[in-house]
């Protein structure tokens, strides 16, 4: 991931949260996860910061390489597009 410009994640949660690597009390200590934290920036399609199945708040939405784009990801993903095609 380090060689990744941008990584686009889509409602995903806990998969991405890199307490899984970085917090030893977290219940999601050891979980294999994908490492999107370590791409260049990292854009998260979500509808609110809530937290994922595991009940844990993800520290990739407030890590200095993030940024957030919040409401439906279909209607955001097909503005985004819109805008490459002009």
């Amino acid at each position: 991931m380090e060689m990744v410009d941008v990584a686009m994640v889509i409602g995903a949660n806990d998969v991405v949260n890199p307490a899984a690597r970085e917090d030893e009390n977290s219940p999601l200590w050891g979980m294999p996860i994908i490492d999107v934290d370590r791409a260049h920036t990292c854009i998260v399609l979500k509808r609110s910061l809530n937290p994922g199945f595991a009940g844990v708040d993800n520290s990739l939405f407030f890590k200095d390489n993030t940024r957030m784009l919040f409401g439906d990801a279909k209607a955001s993903i097909g503005t985004l597009i819109s805008e490459f095609k002009q």
